[in-house]
């Protein structure tokens, strides 16, 4: 299947696996990007830039195609050392960046001039528009659906994609509640160019990740996330658990004067606790509502030839017969 943003990125398929924290490490993306989609490593993740260019490395390794690293950009009081990460990107000769959080325009500069393609994740149509003037080559549009931050918007992907598909020049791929070809097939038919999975490669054989984890994913409905930290406006989807229903219950009582101070133990470092060592009470960890479709733990490769052949069948059968009657 050829897309925009498989001749963007050089990619057979326009799959593309989100930067994760204490996800996205080279054995997940190596084997995304050989399977052919775009994998990607969770730059902050790795604690110093040295250590994000062992992880560039290690990737390099694993799998001579494509791949990318993400570089969430966080508020000012806590900013990792992002030139030092930019030149470990450009030095380990990675052509792709997925940006995420508060704007990349500071570091377009960097990122161009290095010829490095950037996309950019977004929440809003506003946002995907401030994103293409400062110069990114590509957006992930993330519907309020989507595990992670969804914005303040509330808006689900049926209205966003459309509306960013009327907006936009630069391709955008659909992100959140993006599971299977029906997801695929859909994005595209709503002006998409791809899609961005990421709870979905969570539930794969080469995530690194604890197995407590794929279990919780596959036990998990539609029904089973939450959301927490709206009333500081960092809202986040998660999925329910014990330390989850003790930052809701915080909230409940604080209500609009709620600080990042009451809930910041449940939310702070828990990621490797979850991921690593498996202990799905430590606190909150995201998850999106496509929790409800998984079902099965495939290889990456068996999901990606599963979701392209699936697609091709509803296009070329179902829909075509439906338009031919």
């Amino acid at each position: 299947m050829k897309t925009r943003i498989t001749e963007l990125f050089g990619i057979k398929h326009p799959i593309i696996q989100g930067g994760m924290h204490f996800v996205g490490f080279a054995e997940l993306a190596a084997a995304v990007s050989a399977a052919g989609g775009l994998g990607i490593i969770t730059g902050l993740t790795q604690k110093t830039p040295e250590l994000l260019a062992k992880e560039i490395k290690k990737c390099r390794e694993m799998t001579d195609k494509p791949f990318g690293v993400n570089l969430t950009f966080l508020p000012s009081f806590s900013q990792p050392p992002y030139p030092e990460y930019i030149a470990a990107i450009r030095e380990g000769g990675v052509k792709i960046v997925e940006t995420a959080g508060r704007s990349p325009e500071q570091y377009m500069p960097a990122l161009k001039e290095s010829g490095i393609k950037v996309i950019h994740k977004c929440t809003s149509v506003r946002h995907s528009l401030k994103a293409e003037k400062i110069g990114c080559d590509a957006v992930s549009v993330d519907g309020f659906e989507c595990g992670g931050h969804p914005g303040e918007d509330d808006v689900p992907n049926m209205i966003l994609l459309p509306r960013a598909a009327d907006e936009l020049k630069i391709p955008f791929v659909a992100s959140g509640g993006m599971a299977d070809a029906r997801s695929l097939v859909a994005a595209l038919a709503m002006g998409a160019e791809g899609m961005n999975m990421g709870t979905r490669f969570i539930a794969t054989k080469e995530a690194p990740v604890h197995e407590n984890v794929k279990k919780a994913i596959l036990e998990a409905s539609e029904l089973d996330t939450r959301l927490i930290m709206r009333p500081i406006r960092n809202t986040e989807r998660v999925l329910k658990n014990a330390g989850v229903d003790k930052i809701m219950e915080i909230e409940r009582e604080k209500g609009a004067k709620t600080t990042i101070a009451d809930v910041h133990d449940l939310v702070a470092g828990v990621y490797p606790r979850v991921m690593l060592e498996g202990d799905m009470d430590a606190g909150a960890w995201s998850c999106g509502m496509v929790a409800g479709l998984i079902y099965d733990i495939p290889t990456v490769k068996e999901l990606i030839d599963r979701i392209m052949a699936e697609a091709d069948r509803l296009v070329r059968d179902r829909l075509e017969r439906m338009v031919a009657a």
